[in-house]
């Protein structure tokens, strides 16, 4: 995978060099705050949506899970800690992974 969005939180600290680590080389965060993100599009390179439930309001998600359906990108939805997130991502069923044989999460 090469591109990663990630909605909810403020910040993120460490978790974009982690998940550099496991592959991702572009991560693309989105605070899911204000309410006008609810109108953002997900940018057409991204391969997986990663949703930060306990920093983000219903409407937002439900919206983000809307517009990712129609565009065919998988998303997961975990809390704001390493270990939710890489049992998230690595429970990922997108069959596009140019990395799905040797990914380090899924194995």
């Amino acid at each position: 995978m090469s591109a990663l969005l990630i909605v909810g939180a403020d910040h993120l600290g460490k978790i974009p060099s982690k998940l550099a680590s496991v592959g991702f080389k572009e991560v693309i965060h989105i605070s899911g705050r204000k309410v006008q993100q609810v109108k953002r599009e997900i940018p057409t390179h991204v391969d997986l949506v990663l949703v930060l439930t306990d920093y983000i309001n219903h409407n937002l998600s439900s919206v983000l899970k809307k517009k990712a359906n129609e565009q065919g990108i998988p998303i997961c939805y975990a809390k704001r800690s390493w270990c939710s997130i890489y049992q998230a991502i690595g429970s990922c069923d997108y069959e596009g992974c140019p990395n799905k044989k040797n990914c380090q999460i899924s194995n």
